[in-house]
């Protein structure tokens, strides 16, 4: 009998629920959207009702087509969105805010004020990040100070806090456990990389109660069981959590050392498996736990550089400057002229990430002129969210002090050819895309299949990893010398107002 695993991927604009078999192979996937809230300029939130919801509904719409029954799932993998954050009663289940998306910058002033009192080094040392609102630590603590009634729960006892992981994983067992697994926790800027416990220290800085953060658990291994979930019977295992970006590294069969990946979602990110080494960055990255089997006695590591912006720029054309009808007809676009004719997008629509760190950044568009179209403006799109992953890998190839291996992609955007073309060019490295370009929520079946014993190791799942295209090198060094020259023309210009 054939036993597959339900992945939950719950990502930034909606939710993905997938079925995996026992060869690995993604049988079917649903995915629904939810709401999008943006109370003031940079603020981002969503109502913690509506990504239930879209889980619930994306379970229902799956099961509905017989692929199998409820009791043949043998486990549930997570994946989600990492740093958003919310707070939401022990009693009751309910959310006392909505929750603040890892885009938000609300918490930007904050963070500066943090920095000029000298704390950044203390929270770099200690945790592996920059100090900026991208990371749930000043997220929780403006929640503790700004949600009615939290401070009253928490003097009750009645006040949990969480990332997307740990509150999926309390509405699915029906409130009995509070957990969060270690990659989530791991980007929260209250875990001590050293020790995988949270720190007193950097909860005393954000003013977070350590009595509201959930226990921390690895990556692999049962975390808890269903109960009363609609439509699935009660006593499945969860048995493999991680954060989305971590998930895709680890479903891009990225095991080895110096293997890494790019994903096209909502930003973009790449990550590098470091093994059981912290590396350290000089240039503006990440170091961040990976993932850790049950058993382990340390984690798998990573260096990280993401882009807050990717495909959410497209998001931006279609929805709102209205060029195009569907977020699919970029490439065409884009296509349509033969280079961005002098255009320039710097899509730092909530801020840009790394290596720059600027929460006060804004978009800019420059570059036009009487000329300028709108293929103009999609092709610069593409090119921007391009560029700006060779800016983080020449910060990651400062760190390394060498060249990187090819870089393996997926996500959404993964499948426009345009784009990962323009993508080796600009890296001046070849571009791997597998067969499977969903590999987050692949990730997490993954994970949770060796949690459950479905896979002995990770040598048997890197033999269901395969290639689909490879993408060679098309430019030469001096023009894309000339390509970078102009992109960090306008992101100077974009840091500077």
């Amino acid at each position: 009998m054939t036993r597959f695993i339900l992945a939950i991927d719950q990502g930034t604009t909606g939710s993905t629920v997938a079925l995996v078999d026992d060869h690995g192979i993604l049988r079917d996937a649903v995915n629904f959207e939810y709401p999008q809230h943006y109370p003031k300029p940079g603020w981002v939130e969503h109502d913690p009702e509506d990504i239930w919801n879209s889980v619930l509904k994306g379970i229902r719409k799956l099961l509905s087509r017989k692929i199998c029954k409820p009791t043949d799932i043998a486990a549930i993998g997570i994946t989600n969105q990492r740093e958003t954050s919310l707070l939401w009663r022990r009693d009751t289940g309910e959310a006392v805010h909505r929750a603040i998306v890892w885009q938000c910058r609300r918490t930007a002033d904050r963070c500066d004020q943090l920095k000029a009192s000298g704390a950044e080094a203390l929270v770099k040392r200690k945790t592996g990040l920059v100090l900026d609102p991208y990371f749930s630590a000043s997220k929780y603590g403006w929640l503790f100070d700004n949600a009615r009634g939290a401070r009253a729960l928490e003097r009750k006892g009645l006040l949990a806090a969480g990332t997307i992981d740990s509150f999926l994983l309390w509405r699915l067992s029906g409130g009995q456990v509070h957990a969060t697994e270690i990659s989530n926790a791991s980007r929260t800027s209250l875990m001590n990389l050293k020790t995988a416990r949270w720190d007193t220290e950097l909860c005393d800085l954000f003013g977070v109660p350590m009595g509201i953060l959930p226990q921390i658990v690895p990556s692999t291994g049962q975390m808890a069981q269903t109960k009363n979930v609609p439509g699935l019977p009660d006593g499945i295992p969860i048995t493999g959590i991680a954060g989305d970006q971590q998930a895709a590294l680890f479903g891009q069969a990225c095991f080895r050392v110096g293997e890494a990946k790019c994903t096209f979602g909502t930003g973009s990110f790449i990550l590098m498996n470091t093994g059981d080494k912290m590396l350290r960055s000089k240039s503006g990255l990440l170091t961040t736990v990976a993932w850790q089997q049950a058993g382990d006695e340390k984690p798998t590591y990573a260096l990280e550089g993401g882009a807050f912006v990717c495909g959410a720029a497209v998001q931006w054309l279609r929805d709102e400057l209205k060029i195009l009808r569907a977020a699919g007809d970029i490439e065409a676009l884009a296509a349509s002229v033969e280079d961005h004719g002098g255009v320039e997008f710097v899509p730092a629509l909530t801020g840009l990430g790394a290596p720059y760190w600027d929460p006060h950044a804004r978009g800019t568009l420059t570059g036009l002129t009487r000329g300028s179209s709108r293929g103009h403006i999609a092709r610069a799109t593409l090119d921007a969210m391009a560029l700006q992953n060779a800016d983080i890998l020449a910060a990651m190839e400062r760190d390394l002090g060498k060249r990187m291996l090819p870089l393996r992609v997926d996500g959404g955007a993964a499948v426009n050819n345009l784009l990962m073309q323009t993508q080796a060019n600009v890296l001046g490295r070849k571009i791997v895309r597998p067969v499977q370009t969903e590999t987050t929520v692949i990730g997490a079946a993954y994970l949770a299949g060796l949690g459950v014993g479905m896979w002995s190791s990770t040598a048997e799942i890197r033999k269901i990893w395969q290639v689909e295209q490879e993408f060679r090198v098309r430019l030469s060094a001096r023009r894309r010398e000339q390509r970078l020259a102009s992109w960090r023309r306008a992101l100077r210009q974009t840091m500077q107002d």
